[in-house]
């Protein structure tokens, strides 16, 4: 076992920052927060590792981490909880998101670095429910079998966790495996694209940004709203703002102006005086804004499996 400790800037909330991490939910398989603290399996240059990261003081984050990549996952704690994240003041635009920054002091954004640990959820995210797409993450990453190291002594049964699913063994899989987990051809594709290019899409994580942007939307079958979910997390990129998101421009539109409905085109125009932290309103807005009206019956979760 490995062990650091590190300093952030400003208070950090590991659950508000490393939340979006939860691809397939409460039971992501991949990623934990407990009372305990967060746990996270992921691989590393060095091999996979699990790293514990628990909030010992206001601005200290304490991490143990097992497995041949702990000292490397170590490495990327600071990066990961956003330990430099210092922005400028989001205050005296809006009382609403002036009084979110205030109430919401340790939401940092990080960066995983990791860009096919995010992409592959992100993709199967596209145009359906997130109970869809969490289902079919947790199915995925556990039909890829790799047990993430675990710790010593041996954990309880929901702290098993495993790895991410590696590039190869997503291009042998058949289609009909995806199809049983609720994916069907047009989101298996990408899965698969991204999957065969995964060396050059990791390298946009050491890109500048406008760079690393372009580079992701390259690829056939990703587009702005999955370029930019991917970029908040994997990047850390502040302005990151996930245009096509089915609520986002809602909540949006209904935080700032009372409207209940909105459109892409008016989110951004709202969001325009906070340019360069654009993606970071929308996280608080998420966190704590008010709770967008609903007009009909919820989205119905589809059952591709059984066609």
């Amino acid at each position: 076992m490995e062990e650091r400790v590190v300093c952030t800037r400003r208070p950090i909330d590991l659950r508000q920052t490393l939340g979006p991490l939860c691809h397939g939910g409460a039971r992501d398989p991949c990623v934990r927060i407990r009372p305990d603290g967060v746990w996270r399996a992921t691989d590393t240059p060095l091999g996979p590792a699990t790293v514990h990261l628990q909030a010992s003081a206001a601005t200290t984050v304490s991490a143990r981490a097992w497995g041949p990549g702990a000292e490397a996952a170590l490495d990327g704690v600071g990066d990961l909880v956003g330990a430099d994240d210092d922005p400028p003041s989001l205050a005296g635009i809006h009382p609403l998101v002036t009084e979110l920054e205030r109430r919401t002091p340790g939401l940092r954004i990080g960066r995983t670095g990791a860009v096919l640990d995010a992409l592959v959820p992100t993709v199967l995210a596209q145009k359906v429910i997130g109970a869809e797409a969490a289902s079919a993450y947790r199915a995925m990453v556990r039909a890829s079998g790799r047990p993430a190291p675990a710790p010593a002594p041996i954990p309880p049964r929901d702290l098993r966790l495993f790895l991410p699913p590696e590039p190869s063994w997503l291009l042998s899989t058949p289609y009909w495996s995806f199809h049983r987990w609720g994916v069907e051809q047009r989101r298996t594709t990408t899965v698969k694209t991204v999957a065969a290019q995964a060396r050059r899409l990791g390298e946009a994580a050491d890109l500048p940004l406008p760079e690393a942007h372009e580079r992701l939307s390259a690829v056939p079958g990703v587009g702005p709203w999955t370029v930019n979910t991917v970029a908040m997390q994997a990047l850390g990129d502040p302005d990151a703002v996930s245009v096509g998101d089915y609520w986002l421009k809602h909540i949006v539109s209904f935080a700032l102006t009372g409207e209940a409905r909105g459109t892409d085109e008016r989110m951004l125009e709202l969001l325009e005086p906070w340019r360069g932290q654009r993606g970071r309103v929308c996280r608080l807005l998420r966190i704590g804004g008010p709770r967008v009206p609903r007009f009909g019956p919820r989205l119905p979760f589809r059952a591709i499996a059984a066609h």
